[in-house]
């Protein structure tokens, strides 16, 4: 079965970009807090870009007009 590409640059782009590479902890309640706050700490880097360069009012496509 081949792979989503989508998914895969996600978890590239956290362990090169971040430098993460392995969990602190074992417990599964802990290891599910550190993802929630490395997918936090992503989407607030990604928005940041996003403020820098100005791109805050676009949209990838465009908004339909309901007639």
């Amino acid at each position: 079965m081949n792979r989503s590409i989508q998914v895969e640059g996600s978890f590239g782009e956290i362990k090169q970009d971040m430098g993460f590479r392995r969990f602190l902890s074992k417990d599964k309640r802990n290891v599910l807090s550190e993802s929630i706050l490395l997918a936090m700490a992503r989407n607030i880097n990604k928005l940041h870009n996003k403020i820098q360069s100005g791109r805050t009012g676009t949209h990838i496509f465009a908004l339909k007009k309901n007639a």
